[in-house]
C-alpha cells in the first residue's frame, strides 16, 4: 500500500522525505522489521521504540512514524519521517485502513467494564452461533473466527494483531464481532481507528491501579469507548453502578439501560437460585416482555451480565423470545463460576475473581444458595475460600480482597496466584495486612497452590462449598519468569474423585 494512502486520515505535525513510496508492511516491533516495512516508534511502559528508529532503518525501513520531536532529524537521508501527536493512534488508524478498514464490514460490539466482560462477550458469541451466524470473538480467553480458535494472550490484541483477527474474520463471512476492550487498550489507542455498532459497559470497581494510578483516571479511560460512538450505533450500560450513567454522558449513540434493582429498558429478577442455574423474571420496554425463563448460571452478577447479553441482541435487532430461548441453553463460560461437584457431597467453585469486588460478588452468590438450601443439611455449611494475588499487579487491592474473603468465609486459605516476579511470601504478607493478628490465628497461609486447593477440599465435608478463586480459565502459574502449567479444575478434580 502506497505511504500516502496509510497517512490520510494521520494528524500529521512534521514530515521529512516522499511519501509516494510502497509500503511492504507496518511494524511496531523493531526485531520484526524487513526491507520495505514502515516502522511505528512507540513509547512504551518498559522499552522506548524511538530508540530502535537507526536499527529499523538499518535494518531496511522505508519509513518511520515517531511522536517524540527529540528523534526527528534534520534531514530525511533516503528515509521518510513522519512526526504525528501520538504514535499509539496513529498506528492504529493505520493498521485499520492496512487491513482494509474490517471494523466496517462487521457489526462490531465492545465490552468494556472491571468484572463480567468475558461472560459477556462469549454468551455473545455463543447467541449469534446459535443463530446461525458466523461470529467472531476477541476475548481474555481465547478468540474465534467463526469456529476456528486462536489463542489468546491479552484481553484485547495489539492493534496490528487485531485488525488482523477483524479481518480475517471478514474474509471467513462473520457478520459479527464480539470483543473485549480493556482499559488499557482504549488508554493505549489499541482501538483507534475502530468503527463500533455498538458498546455495552458492565460495571466499574477498583482494577490496575498500578497502571491507571487514580480511580478517576481508570473510569474516564473507560468512558472513551462510548465518548467515540456515533449516533448510529448503540449504547447499553448498568444503572446499578454508579458510574453507569457517567459512561453514557454525552454519548451520541442510542443509549439503552439494564438493572436488576430499578425502572430501567431491560430488567431482571432472581425467583429460584442454586448451584446449577437460577429462574429469571425478565421484563423489557422493548418488545414488551415479562416471563420467566431458567438460565445455567447463578448470582447477581450473572442476572447483570445476562440482561446486557439480551440487551445486545435486541439492539442488533433480533427477536426478544428467540434471545431468551437460547439463553436458557447456554453453558457457563470456562472459569466463571464454574461448578464441580464432589463424590463426598461437597461443591467446588471455580472463578476467575481477581479483584475485591468480583470476590464479594462470588462468595455473597454462594452464601445466599448455601442458606436457602440449609433445611437440607444435617449440619451449617461451610464456605471455604481458597484465593491469592497476582504479583507485579495493584498491591492495593491485596489487603481488601484478604478482608472480604475472610468476611464471606467460614475457613479462609490464603495460597499464591501467579506470583511472577514477586516473592510469594510477601504477596500473601500484603494479603494478611489486611486482618487483624487474631484473625490471622483463623486464616491458612499455604503458599503452594495446589497444597492449598487439595487443603481446602480435604477440609470439606458433604455440604460444603470450595472456592478457587483468581485464575478461573488460566492453565498456567508464573514465577520468576518462567510459565509453569497448573490448572485449578485438574485440582479440584483430582480432589473430588473425577479423574
Amino acid at each position: 500500500m502506497k505511504l500516502t494512502e496509510l497517512l490520510k486520515s494521520i494528524e500529521i505535525v512534521q514530515m521529512l522525505g516522499n511519501t509516494d513510496i510502497e509500503i511492504t508492511a507496518i511494524q511496531a516491533d523493531s526485531r520484526r522489521i524487513e526491507n520495505g516495512n514502515l516502522f511505528v516508534a512507540q513509547t512504551g511502559t518498559v522499552v522506548d521504540g524511538h530508540e530502535f528508529i537507526a536499527q529499523c532503518i538499518a535494518q531496511g525501513a522505508f519509513a518511520v512514524v515517531l511522536d517524540n520531536p527529540q528523534y526527528m532529524p534534520t534531514e530525511s537521508n533516503g528515509t521518510t519521517y513522519i512526526l504525528v501527536k501520538n504514535s499509539n493512534q496513529a498506528l492504529g488508524q493505520m493498521a485499520h485502513k492496512w487491513y482494509g478498514e474490517p471494523s466496517k464490514a462487521l457489526r462490531l460490539v465492545g465490552v468494556t467494564g472491571t468484572n463480567g466482560k468475558t461472560t459477556t462477550a462469549t454468551l455473545l458469541y455463543r447467541l449469534f452461533k446459535s443463530l446461525g451466524y458466523k461470529v467472531g470473538l476477541l476475548s481474555t480467553v481465547v478468540n474465534y473466527v467463526d469456529d476456528q480458535a486462536i489463542p489468546s494472550t491479552h484481553t484485547t490484541p495489539d492493534a496490528l494483531s487485531l485488525n488482523a483477527l477483524l479481518a480475517q474474520m471478514v474474509q471467513e463471512g462473520c457478520s459479527y464481532a464480539f470483543m473485549e476492550v480493556s482499559s488499557h487498550a482504549i488508554s493505549q489507542d489499541r482501538i483507534a481507528g475502530l468503527e463500533f455498532d455498538g458498546a455495552l459497559f458492565t460495571n466499574l470497581t477498583r482494577d490496575h491501579m498500578d497502571y491507571h494510578k487514580t480511580f478517576d483516571h481508570y473510569r474516564d479511560t473507560k468512558k472513551c469507548l462510548f465518548d467515540q460512538l456515533n449516533k448510529t450505533a448503540f449504547a447499553i450500560t448498568n444503572l446499578d453502578d454508579k458510574n453507569g450513567l457517567v459512561m453514557t454522558q454525552n454519548c451520541r449513540a442510542q443509549v439503552y439501560t439494564y438493572s436488576t434493582r430499578s425502572m430501567a429498558d431491560f430488567r431482571g429478577k432472581i425467583l429460584e437460585e442454586g448451584f446449577d442455574g437460577m429462574l429469571l423474571r425478565i421484563q423489557s420496554t422493548q418488545g414488551a416482555i415479562n416471563t420467566e425463563v431458567f438460565v445455567p448460571l447463578v448470582g447477581r452478577f450473572n442476572v447483570s451480565n445476562l440482561l446486557l447479553i439480551y440487551g445486545c441482541g435486541v439492539a442488533l435487532g433480533v427477536d426478544p423470545m428467540e434471545v431468551l430461548r437460547i439463553l436458557s441453553g447456554l453453558e457457563p463460560v470456562n472459569g466463571r463460576f464454574e461448578t464441580i461437584h464432589s463424590k463426598r457431597g461437597w461443591t467446588g467453585v471455580i472463578d476467575y475473581a481477581h479483584t475485591p469486588d468480583a470476590v464479594e460478588n462470588v462468595l455473597k452468590t454462594i452464601n445466599e444458595i448455601v442458606s436457602a438450601n440449609v433445611c437440607k443439611l444435617s449440619k451449617p455449611a461451610q464456605v471455604i475460600t481458597v484465593v491469592g494475588c497476582g504479583g507485579n499487579r495493584d498491591k492495593g487491592k491485596r489487603p481488601i480482597m484478604a478482608r472480604i474473603a475472610f468476611d464471606l468465609s467460614t475457613q479462609l486459605i490464603l495460597t499464591s496466584d501467579n506470583p511472577r516476579d514477586e516473592e510469594p511470601h510477601a504477596i500473601l504478607q500484603d494479603m494478611a495486612a489486611g486482618l487483624s493478628t487474631e484473625e490471622l490465628h483463623r486464616v491458612l497461609m499455604i503458599e503452594d497452590r495446589a497444597s492449598a486447593i487439595k487443603t481446602a477440599c480435604t477440609l470439606a465435608q458433604k455440604g460444603d462449598v470450595v472456592l478457587v478463586a483468581g485464575k478461573g480459565h488460566e492453565d498456567y502459574q508464573i514465577i520468576k519468569g518462567v510459565k509453569y502449567h497448573f490448572d485449578d479444575h485438574e485440582v479440584v478434580r483430582e480432589c473430588a474423585n473425577l479423574v
